[in-house]
């Protein structure tokens, strides 16, 4: 048979080098990618090549059997299995089935309403880069025993890395084992987990079906992008005429069960689905075509798909992929392919499993993507078709394409699509709709249904029960929360100007030198919100810049203030209630207040409260929000986006409390990450020039378990010594003063943003994955795109470079001047999307230098 990665290894030089059963693991396709040009596609996993369910399955639990084997059955029982979205999570449960006794829990992209967050991290080379963990009991990891962690296959090892970092912080333990069905790490990756993990104390064990390495020449990115332009061409026509029949099967889900492993996927659940697989199978046998059921056989005993446009070539799992006709109509076996939807792999892949033994049909599986590939009709090429579809269940970054690969000229009879319930949408049935597509190409088409899971919240109420008593008080709870902290004894603003939902730290020694902090954060030691900073006290020449920036951005700042509070009272409330990120949305909070009051004489409260990466909203300060407010009139309020990790984090933070809009409005939003904005321009914005002094004197917030109770705000501190030196009130009046001298600007540039079309395009986080990529650094965390987040690395971490597009003019001045004080070079760079993007030191410990080989410090 041919190598399905021939047609990319000759015509880019691509070697796959290892062991001898890589090859038909593993076959190559391109796609439209700045940092990849090629792709891996497995022949085993059951994502892109559709393949026989009981080999996808047995690849999976054969893993896990390996596992067991290697840490022992003690050991087994206690372990956890984590398994990532989207392509590994049919992997990682299959891993958990052959431990037997263990947990299984998957990441997911999909936010869901009424469950926490129990973490997230990020998956830097990924389509969709944010992974959350939603697990329905919060102490599914917070065991001891091994955590098991399952990827399709291992290229950098940084999702291993990132994740390992996040979850060590919450969930330490000393052993994790990794598994993969293929491990493509160069050596020098080898060793990056190696010393990550000694440095964590943790064992680190690796498991998968084969090794070797990819091969890239050099110009490999440009010749690939010349090839995805010169081959792209438009999907398989339509070969069912008239269209295929698409009919609804009810498949009796055993009650109980959830759909998959997004919330958790215990032992109990697995024995319960197993003793309902022939049932589910039986039932969808029934559903199926008579010429599907009653198969018949062609004369060596098996059949094939007829022969197409390409002379009867074979696709990667060795059948035809040409033509659709029924093969039971001439004489040949026929052909059934069950196609799971995006993360919900597993449920599908045993209905398949199940099908398998029960027909005699050549049954085959394969599950929808969010990954856009190329498709070129060759036998030495991955992906041979593709069918594009509209998404069909709300994704959380928007509408866009999914796909279908090598379904279309499968030569299948029946498709059994199965999707959960939540994806049961109209986009699903539309005329442009997956269903209809699949029918386009098949003439028959059974929708199988598996009821979403809906996890019970950790009080025992069902959902409608919480639902309905969301909206009651919660009086002893509440009595137990402080009002509002405000100036002048907390903070130097005026008592209306905010009120600060923080409890007052200020009497705690928090700070750490900046070495010692990036030290333990890096190093997964400490979360970055467990201390402070030393707060940077500004030079002469500093506080200069500061008074120059302002002077100069005033007007810049006030249209921008203007734009994005006439918006929010536009479309989000007529008197909205303001609440505000602490620190750097705190004196955008207060312009807006002022500005609503100047020019509409409206008093609209302003709150701050805490939101840390990686933890989330401070959970007690929107139950006061929630028992003094209506939640639907709050609007979050931020000074910026960078690459918007903010901005995800509040959207799947707040999903447990009713009514509230995730939405941020924020004053720039140079990395298109939000729709209410007051400019997507990456300029200098005063406040980010400073700390404290120019946000009332309080420091950025504290989360530390011996500081914050169950029934307590996170922390801040009071930094009531460095009055002298505060400008908070004077940035605050410098801007306003210019609000009459924009106010006509503002009202055209309002009109014209209410008209038009503000959808996020995340560009700022491609970017930022671009620049992690080109610079070697493996975690996103540790690049920080524009003007804002720049000055904070500066004034905050341990910086190793600063990249600033070339011809920036004065809105790098301080930049500039904070850079050559700690002795950071500054590298200018053409066509960067953002003004400046700030690198911190990667890998850092003390004593570690700079770029320029000079020693980093702090100033």
């Amino acid at each position: 048979m041919v190598w399905s990665g021939r047609w990319v290894a000759e015509r880019l030089g691509v070697g796959l080098d290892g062991d001898a059963e890589l090859r038909s693991l593993l076959g190559l396709a391109l796609r439209r990618n700045p940092k990849r040009a090629h792709l891996l596609v497995s022949n085993v996993l059951g994502k892109h090549v559709p393949q026989s369910p009981a080999l996808v399955y047995e690849s999976g639990r054969g893993l896990g059997d390996r596992v067991r084997a290697l840490i022992g059955e003690e050991e087994a029982a206690r372990s956890v299995v984590l398994g990532y979205a989207e392509t590994a999570t049919g992997l990682g449960h299959a891993v958990a089935d052959g431990l037997g006794l263990a947990p299984y829990l998957h990441s997911t992209r999909r936010p869901v309403p009424g469950v926490a967050t129990a973490g997230g991290f990020e998956e830097s080379h990924s389509h969709h880069t944010s992974h959350l963990l939603l697990p329905e009991n919060p102490e599914l990891l917070a065991g001891s025993g091994p955590l098991i962690l399952v990827d399709d296959e291992f290229s950098t090892g940084n999702t291993v890395l990132n994740t390992v970092r996040a979850l060590h912080e919450r969930y330490p333990r000393d052993r994790y084992v990794i598994v993969a069905l293929v491990d493509m790490r160069a050596p020098a990756d080898r060793e990056r987990l190696t010393d990550f993990a000694a440095g964590l104390g943790a064992r680190v064990d690796l498991i998968a079906l084969a090794s070797g390495t990819v091969t890239l020449p050099d110009g490999v990115l440009e010749r690939g992008r010349a090839l995805v332009e010169h081959w792209s061409a438009p999907d398989l026509p339509p070969a069912a005429v008239p269209p295929g029949t698409v009919r609804r099967v009810d498949l009796r889900w055993p009650e109980g069960v959830p759909d998959g492993g997004r919330h958790g996927f215990l032992p109990a659940h697995r024995k319960a689905l197993e003793a309902a697989l022939p049932a589910l199978a039986a039932t969808v046998t029934a559903a199926l075509p008579a010429v599907v059921r009653e198969s018949r056989y062609g004369p060596e005993g098996h059949g094939h798909a007829p022969d197409g446009p390409g002379g009867g070539d074979r696709g990667p799992d060795g059948h035809g992929v040409h033509g659709h006709e029924a093969a039971a109509s001439d004489g040949t076996r026929p052909r059934v392919l069950v196609l799971g939807f995006e993360e919900l792999m597993y449920a599908p892949l045993r209905l398949a499993t199940a099908l398998e033994d029960a027909l005699d049909a050549e049954v085959r599986y394969s599950t929808t993507t969010r990954s856009p590939v190329l498709a070129v009709d060759d036998p030495g090429y991955a992906i041979r078709t593709r069918i594009t579809f509209p998404a069909h269940d709300d994704p959380a970054e928007g509408p866009g394409d999914r796909y279908a690969y090598n379904v279309a000229g499968g030569g299948f009879d029946a498709v059994v699509a199965v999707v959960d319930s939540v994806a049961d949408t109209p986009a699903l049935h539309a005329p442009d709709g997956l269903l209809a597509a699949l029918a386009a190409h098949t003439p028959h088409v059974l929708l199988a249904v598996v009821p979403s899971h809906i996890p019970v919240p950790p009080t025992g109420r069902n959902p409608q029960q919480a639902q309905a008593q969301a909206q009651e008080p919660e009086p002893e709870r509440a009595s137990m929360l402080s009002e509002p902290l405000r100036g002048p004894a907390f903070s130097s603003y005026a008592p209306e100007d905010v009120g600060w939902l923080l409890q007052d730290l200020s009497d705690t020694r928090l700070e750490a030198p900046t070495e010692e902090r990036e030290e333990a954060i890096q190093s997964g030691g400490a979360h970055y919100a467990e201390s402070l900073p030393v707060e940077y006290q500004p030079s002469a020449d500093y506080q200069q810049l500061f008074q120059r920036a302002l002077d100069d951005s005033a007007v810049r700042i006030a249209r921008a203030v203007g734009t994005v509070t006439e918006t929010v009272l536009a479309e989000r409330s007529p008197r909205p209630v303001l609440v505000s990120l602490a620190r750097a949305g705190t004196p955008v909070g207060v312009l807006m207040r002022h500005w609503a009051r100047r020019r509409h004489g409206l008093d609209l409260p302003h709150y701050a409260v805490s939101i840390v990466r990686g933890r989330g909203i401070d959970a007690n300060a929107l139950r006061w929000l929630r028992d003094h407010h209506d939640p639907a009139d709050v609007v979050f309020v931020d000074g910026w986006t960078g690459k918007g990790a903010i901005t995800r984090e509040l959207a799947a933070a707040i999903g447990e409390f009713e009514g509230f809009d995730p939405r941020i409005a924020v004053l720039a939003d140079p990395g298109s990450c939000v729709s209410t904005y007051g400019t997507r321009e990456d300029f200098l914005i005063p406040s980010a020039c400073l700390n404290s002094t120019v946000s009332g004197l309080i420091s950025r917030t504290v989360l530390r378990a011996d500081l914050v109770g169950p029934d307590d705000y996170h922390g801040a501190k009071f930094y009531r010594e460095l009055h002298g030196s505060d400008v908070s009130g004077h940035f605050v009046a410098t801007v306003a003063a210019r609000f009459d001298e924009v106010a006509a600007a503002v009202a055209i540039e309002v009109k014209e943003l209410l008209s038009s079309d503000r959808t996020p395009t995340w560009e700022g986080w491609a970017a930022v994955e671009r620049i992690s990529e080109e610079y070697g650094i493996n975690d996103i965390n540790l690049v920080k795109p524009g003007v804002g987040e720049t000055t904070r690395v500066l004034l905050r971490r341990v910086p190793w470079k600063i990249l600033a597009r070339a011809g920036a003019g004065p809105d790098l001045d301080h930049v500039r001047l904070l850079a050559e004080q700690r002795g950071v070079p500054v590298e200018e760079v053409e066509r960067l999307p953002y003004t400046c993007v700030g690198l911190i030191h990667p890998r850092y410990t003390r004593g570690a230098t700079g770029a320029d080989g000079k020693a980093v410090t702090a100033p």
